[in-house]
Parts: C-alpha cells; structure tokens; sequence
C-alpha cells in the first residue's frame, strides 16, 4: 500500500509546508495533494510543490472540471508531467452546484456524463493518435453550436503523446463511482470504511466490467481520504472531528441533494445522518456536531494515542493486502504521525 497526504485548500494566505513534504519525500510517501475550492488554485500550488521536490508525485484533489476545458486540463497535465519527470496525477471532480453555478457561473448539469466525457477527451489528446473530434452531450470538438464562427479545426497536441498520465477522480455516489472504475485509473473517496469495501466496490466493478479488456482492481488506486486525529485524550481526538463529518453530511448540498449524506447512510448511518442534516440546515451546527457517532468516526478515520492509531492501522492493512485499497491518503499535519505511518506501512 501507498502513503500520500493531503494539504487541502489554503485559507487567507497561502502556505505550503515544504519541510513536511520534504520529510515525507525522504521517507518514502507517494504522494501529496492539493486542492481548491473557491480560493486558491490546486494547479499553482502543485506546480510549486513539483518545482522543489526531487521523487515525491504531487496530485490535484481535485481539479474542478466545470472550471476548466478538458482541453486546458489535458495541456495542464502534459505540461507538467513533462517538466516534473512524469510526477503528476490529474485528479479531477465535479465539485457541487454551489461553487460551479454560483463562482464559475455554468450549470452543473450531468455531472457523471460530463466526467465520462471529459476523460475520454483528455485521453485522446494525451493519446495524440489524431486530430481530436468528439460528440458528446457536453463537449463538441469541433464546437458547431449557437455562436460558433463555423472555423472550429480538429486539432492534435503539440506536445509529444503521454497516455501514461494517470487520471483520478473524486466520486461517492453509486454512478460516480461506476464511471471512475470505467474511465480512470483511481478513485479517491472523502471517507471509507477499510472493511465495508462492497459499498464501493460493487460499483466499481460495474464501471470495470463496462471497461472491458479485463480491467480490475489491479489497474486501479482506491485512494480514500483518511483523516487523523493523535490525542492521548481520546475523546478530545473525536471531538476534533465532529465538526468535519457534520459539514459534510450536514451542510453540504440541499436537504434532497446531498452525496454524503446517501453515503454516511450506505455505510449504516441513515437515521443519525438525517437528524445531523435537519440541525445543521436550522443553524444548529453545534448541536449537529454533537450528534457524529464515535463509531463512524472510528470506522473512516484513524484516532487516539499512537498506539491506538497503530492498533486501528490493523484492517487497513489487510484491505490493503486484499488490493481493496491501493493508497491512504492522510490529513497529517505533524512531522511525528508522519514518521509513525512511514514505519509502520511502509
């Protein structure tokens, strides 16, 4: 199993920890991750993060897809596959129609069918076999729709053929995940359970299937988001992750379009993520917080003492041996906890 770690999205000002991603590049770590939302860019920051690193890969958790073309996306990721040594992974999401209709200012749409497409796009420009053309219910290249001049070319890259760039996406949902196992090379969940991996699997394996040529988990990353929280004080260290697990379930999307909260309840916590969503869309977030059960807590993320960390490392292990979960992606921000994951996992 793989170790990368996840540096989210900048507040205020920017700041990336170069000594800690150094650190962990010496210690072996895959990879670490960027991000964005409506702040800063993930692209900028990776770019930066390649340019002082010598082995460690830097992906984009994620790219939001409706921000870019698939074309700039494509560019973007050949561009730095070839300045970095081929260190850069293209991981991709639909976001929510929150920040693409209220900031980027376009539909959210379909956003499988626009992730199915936008793939398909890039891997034909990365492929370079020809002049790229598509028709599809999002894309066109040629765009001949209404305002087209009509003086639309098929174009191929300039840049020299790189099929080997490996694209994820960020996907939960039962169709989100069937299109990730068709068309990308991994996925990377907000949360999962080391040990119900049918919740997931069931729906990658049908985007396998439709892939066709024998696709299976062996070509392909599961690369949950594992949060971390060391505390001796065990309560305080569930605490601290209340609030992260209500935003999601609670706050994000509408009251009848919300991903995690469908998801919190295919993992069997139905009844609480509601009453979780109810008091956090009436403004009650603390009392919403409150109600995050230790056990899902426990179940997606990795909490306590570093003995007790290292004890709950167990059933990742094995998923890991069972090839049900190719990375960890941590949220680590502490050279110590590094240090512990690097000895016992790699």
């Amino acid at each position: 199993m793989k170790l990368g770690f996840l540096l989210g999205y900048s507040g205020k000002q920017i700041h990336i920890p170069m000594e800690l991603i150094h650190q962990a590049e010496s210690m072996g770590f895959d990879s670490v991750w960027t991000a964005e939302a409506y702040g800063n860019d993930a692209v900028s920051t990776a770019t930066w993060i390649l340019a002082q690193t010598k082995k460690i890969r830097v992906g984009t958790a994620i790219m939001q897809m409706p921000a870019r073309s698939p074309a700039m996306c494509a560019m973007t990721s050949m561009s730095l596959h070839q300045l970095s040594g081929g260190r850069f992974i293209s991981g991709l999401g639909a976001s929510g129609p929150q920040v693409v209709e209220g900031w980027h200012g376009v539909p959210y749409g379909k956003p499988v069918t626009r992730t199915r497409e936008y793939i398909q796009i890039m891997r034909k420009i990365m492929e370079r076999d020809g002049p790229v053309e598509f028709d599809g219910q999002v894309y066109q290249l040629p765009n001949k729709g209404p305002g087209t001049t009509g003086l639309g070319k098929s174009l191929k890259s300039i840049l020299q053929s790189s099929p080997e760039i490996p694209i994820y996406t960020a996907s939960i949902t039962p169709a989100g995940l069937a299109c990730a196992g068709e068309v990308a090379d991994g996925v990377f969940p907000v949360w999962m359970d080391p040990q119900k991996y049918d919740i997931i699997g069931e729906h990658l394996d049908k985007g396998f299937a439709k892939a066709g040529n024998g696709k299976s988990l062996k070509d392909f990353d599961v690369a949950p988001f594992v949060m971390v929280a060391a505390n001796d004080d065990l309560n305080a260290a569930f605490d601290s992750l209340r609030p992260w697990l209500a935003l999601y379930i609670g706050g994000m999307g509408a009251k009848n379009k919300n991903f995690y909260h469908d998801y919190a309840t295919r993992l069997g916590y139905g009844d609480v993520a509601t009453r979780i969503q109810d008091l956090y869309l009436s403004g009650k977030k603390d009392e919403a917080q409150a109600l995050v059960p230790n056990a899902l807590i426990d179940e997606v993320s990795l909490v306590g003492s570093h003995g007790r960390i290292i004890e709950r490392l167990a059933p990742w292990k094995e998923a890991g041996k069972r090839g049900e979960v190719g990375s960890m992606l941590l949220s680590v921000a502490n050279p110590q906890i590094l240090e512990l994951f690097a000895k016992e996992m790699l």
